[in-house]
């Protein structure tokens, strides 16, 4: 698995100075494929609904009418002082969106090796003030749009959901692509369906550290196939990850050497029953993270469009 990190290695390929890893793989001619997909026009979301209070920090201001708001007297514009029947609510929120139940976008800078990040670049360049100047989510500001594959893996399995623990393997993918009747292809986004999500609604647990998940005899497979972005219904790498000295090689060597960026923890229950209603297993994808400066990923809401 150590050597995946030379193998599989993207520095240089796109430039020394290029940001976007994987991401490359999505041309202007795939992300045209990608809106050929849409045969159907029907759309899911493959986000968790963020909860309150248990996933963020809210504070909602409410005020019913504007006019009666302390200060209102001084605001400038007239209709604000004047107008006695509009009002307002508003919202103050505190995220952290790493971790093990938000769907959030991981951008390249959020992983170091040996203290390097994507491109070989140092984690001296992410400071606590202003976050990261290098491989930041703000370098696909632009939104990732591609052609989406889901490889459903416990159906694949016939089983309800993979026990956590259990990784996914190449063999696996190869035949959820053989039953679906879809083939990964350059550019694409490959979301990997565990069953989590099913566990989750079923018995409302979330959190831990024992998963199902890709495995990483699975990275010279996307690197191969060069695919532009995966995603999950848990946290990405099967735990534990069968190598007793790294703790997450799937996120090691996908964003530090390969530049491949991750979509985490994932609902990808409706997507599953769509594809499966439809007979349907590729479709657009859009992911639009926010443009946070200098973080290393964002929450997203992806769609998937049939």
């Amino acid at each position: 698995m150590l050597g995946y990190f030379n193998t599989l290695s993207n520095w240089g390929r796109w430039g020394d100075d290029d940001e976007l890893g994987t991401l490359n793989h999505i041309t202007d001619d795939v992300r045209l494929a990608a809106a050929r997909a849409v045969r159907h026009g029907r759309s899911v979301s493959c986000a968790w609904e963020v909860a309150a209070p248990e996933d963020m920090e809210r504070s909602t201001t409410t005020c019913p009418c504007a006019a009666d708001m302390p200060g209102a007297e001084n605001m400038p514009a007239p209709g604000f002082r004047n107008d006695r029947r509009w009002g307002f609510s508003s919202e103050r929120l505190g995220i952290t969106f790493h971790g093990n139940t938000l769907t959030h976008v991981d951008s390249p800078c959020h992983i170091f090796w040996d203290g390097t990040m994507y491109n070989g670049r140092s984690h001296s360049l992410v400071g606590a003030a202003t976050g990261s100047a290098w491989a930041a989510v703000t370098a696909a500001a632009n939104g990732i749009i591609t052609r989406g594959v889901l490889l459903d893996i416990a159906s694949v399995r016939d089983v309800p959901w993979l026990e956590p623990g259990q990784g996914v393997f190449p063999d696996d993918l190869e035949e959820a692509e053989r039953r679906q009747g879809v083939r990964v292809r350059s550019g694409d986004a490959v979301l990997l369906r565990t069953g989590y999500g099913r566990a989750r609604h079923e018995t409302g647990a979330a959190g831990g550290f024992t998963q199902a998940g890709w495995h990483a005899s699975c990275l010279p497979w996307l690197h191969e196939r060069e695919v532009a972005l995966i995603g999950a219904d848990t946290p990405q790498d099967v735990q534990p990850s069968g190598y007793e000295d790294v703790l997450m090689p799937v996120h090691a060597v996908s964003l530090v050497a390969m530049g491949l960026w991750m979509l985490d923890n994932c609902d990808l229950e409706a997507c599953a029953t769509t594809a499966a209603e439809l007979g349907q297993w590729d479709f657009h994808l859009a992911v639009a993270p926010v443009r946070f400066a200098g973080t290393s990923g964002s929450p997203v809401n992806p769609i998937a469009t049939f």
